[in-house]
């Protein structure tokens, strides 16, 4: 009796871990965008498919975390390669200790220019790089796509995406759904630091699917978009996006066992003054 009693709380246990689920997420005060830490399992709200889940536990996110950043070395950034540089240089700085980094320009077609590294020193000679390819057009939505297929092989169970860009005219022949649809098997919360101008109102077909993908992408994915002014607030921009990468929670909660597995993952906060992005991990494997 007291072994059967035994197995049945045993498989209970085993039941309750399987259903357990993980997300990494952020949290910074919404005023002044400082990330928080140190947050636990009350501050945060977690649905899916709209039902509220109930948090169980939240520690610091310290597993590594692969970033993919996409720049904008077209010959629309030309008077603003120094600022980006600058924004670069400041991100890894910001970042060291934590990756591995990758560089990937938009010119034309998407270009490694620097691979996956934790080696700081190669990551300033990628963006030494980051030059404006004179005559070239953005490829911003096929970046996203082959990064996206790239980080879907990665083994770390946490990504990001970075894109540093202007707003120019698209090259990418690729609908915005098709493009989500990829972020999504990537598993990446993707970030945007955008340099809004006039001539980023075009109204064709390239453009709108540029426009979708750098406004859902964000906030689908559990990350941010932070639109600029000026190409200078750039390195102010990409220093605040580091701050918040590197203070991310490791939030678990509890999903009910289920046939049909859920299409959608919000989470937020439930603190007043407090602002929380995150998205699901991936291999979800308990630790």
């Amino acid at each position: 009796m007291a072994g059967g009693a035994a197995a049945l709380l045993l498989s209970i246990s085993l039941i309750a871990q399987g259903n357990e689920r993980i997300a990494y997420v952020s949290a910074w005060h919404a005023k002044t965008r400082v990330p928080i830490t140190g947050l636990g399992p009350e501050a945060f709200a977690v649905r899916e498919d709209g039902v509220r889940r109930e948090v169980l536990r939240v520690t610091p996110a310290t597993t590594p975390m692969a970033i993919a950043i996409l720049v904008d070395n077209t010959q629309a950034a030309t008077d603003h390669i120094s600022d980006i540089r600058k924004a670069l240089t400041a991100f890894v700085q910001d970042l060291n200790g934590v990756g591995p980094i990758a560089i990937i320009g938009l010119a034309d077609r998407p270009t490694i220019l620097r691979d996956y590294t934790t080696d700081h020193k190669q990551l300033l000679d990628g963006i030494s790089k980051v030059f404006a390819m004179p005559g070239s057009g953005a490829t911003l939505l096929d970046a996203i796509v082959e990064t996206s297929q790239g980080l879907a092989r990665r083994k770390e169970d946490r990504v990001a995406m970075i894109v540093l860009t202007t707003e120019n005219k698209e090259f990418s022949n690729r609908h915005y759904t098709d493009v989500l649809e990829e972020l999504g098997k990537g598993g990446a919360m993707l970030s945007a630091v955008v340099l809004t101008t006039p001539s980023g109102t075009s109204l064709d077909e390239e453009a709108r699917n540029r426009g979708f993908v750098l406004d859902r992408g964000p906030r689908e994915s559990g990350g941010t978009r932070i639109d600029v002014l000026a190409s200078q607030a750039f390195e102010s921009k990409m220093k605040e996006l580091a701050a918040i990468l590197k203070s991310q929670h490791r939030v678990v909660y509890s999903r009910p066992q289920q046939l049909i597995p859920p299409k959608k993952l919000e989470i937020a906060s439930a603190k007043d003054g407090v602002e929380a992005r995150g998205g699901q991990a991936r291999g979800q494997a308990i630790r």
